[in-house]
């Protein structure tokens, strides 16, 4: 089922929020389905350096502990093959003064090597209005912080009571989501790097779905998976906080990143920003106050990349979860790719 086609509300303990909303007026007509799963993956060294030179020899591809058959293998360096990038501006979850020294970050970060962008970038802004994308993508670095200066962050929309601030920015930040990263239009590899400290988890201590709604929240969880491997869309999380993060708030995330296997077992921070960009393939970045290094770390990843294919077993059932895993045989090399997938009979 696609993100555009799931629209619908989740209900928390004590408060209503909403989960996943129509992403796109209009979308694309879906491509035919295949059985087929193609990974984008990213292999460096522990220093974090991208590595290029590496061969179908050097891979071997887990599926569920099972040691899968590759159909296909293909390395990308540079920018032989064009990876498009989004750079996603959140007004809605970050504060007027973070937003403030994050656009001086950007600034340096798009200026940096005289302006000169390795590969094609735009940037999204997300306000409470919604998610604005600009039109064109660029390698000239200065030209995009030239239009940055000239964009104005809307002024926040959403003035209900404080009980209802953490549902209303969750369900704003899941529909520009869907709007910003699942786009038909943008074909091939897609790198979306949100500056964010993330929207509301919405989960933890007091915080319970009944069995329909944890239903819903399942589906909605099994739809992203598959629209991001679907899209190839590859998410970033980038936390403007730094050091002044809480180390409790700063990695709570982590106790969602296990995949779903069933619906009893999920919960709204299985929807977290952080959580959807580590199980895309993706890197969640916090704890420096050096954003525009955390985004050239991003970067890199567009460099040289490499792409599997493999035909994956029928599931003994439906939306089967199937964790990922791929190991290089090269000793200090670690290879990222998304975590899993859900499989159909």
């Amino acid at each position: 089922m696609s993100i555009h086609r799931r629209c619908g509300l989740l209900l928390g303990a004590s408060f209503v929020c909403a989960a996943v909303l129509c992403a796109q007026q209009n979308p694309a007509p879906s491509p035919a389905p295949t059985s087929r799963i193609n990974l984008d993956v990213v292999v460096t060294t522990k220093s974090g350096a991208a590595v290029g030179d590496l061969q179908q020899k050097d891979f071997t591809l887990f599926d569920n502990k099972t040691p899968r058959h590759l159909t296909s293998f293909q390395a990308f360096a540079g920018s032989h093959n064009p990876t498009h990038i989004l750079l996603v501006i959140d007004a809605v979850n970050t504060s007027y003064e973070n937003l403030a020294y994050e656009r001086g970050e950007v600034d340096k970060f798009l200026r940096a090597n005289s302006g000169r962008l390795p590969q094609p970038m735009a940037l999204a802004f997300f306000t409470d209005t919604g998610a604005q994308i600009q039109s064109g993508f660029s390698t000239d670095g200065n030209a995009l912080s030239a239009s940055f200066d000239q964009y104005a962050i809307g002024l926040r929309d959403v003035r209900r009571s404080s009980q209802y601030q953490a549902q209303d920015r969750f369900s704003l930040s899941m529909k520009a989501l869907g709007q910003i990263a699942l786009r038909p239009d943008l074909p091939g590899r897609k790198m979306v790097l949100w500056v964010s400290p993330g929207w509301p988890l919405l989960s933890g201590p007091g915080v319970e779905l009944d069995p329909k709604q944890q239903n819903q929240a399942f589906a909605s969880i099994v739809g992203l998976s598959a629209d991001f491997r679907q899209a190839r869309v590859i998410l970033y999380s980038i936390s403007p906080l730094g050091t002044t993060q809480g180390l409790g708030s700063t990695f709570y995330y982590q106790n969602f990143l296990k995949g779903v296997s069933d619906a009893h077992q999920a919960v709204l921070g299985d929807l977290s920003l952080q959580v959807l960009a580590v199980q895309s393939g993706g890197l969640a970045l916090t704890s420096s106050n050096d954003i525009a290094s955390l985004l050239q770390r991003c970067l890199a990843d567009a460099q040289d990349y490499y792409e599997l294919s493999f035909d994956p077993a029928p599931a003994d059932r439906r939306d089967e979860y199937h964790r990922l895993e791929v190991q290089v045989a090269k000793p200090g090399l670690t290879a990222r790719t998304r975590q899993g997938y859900y499989a159909q009979p």
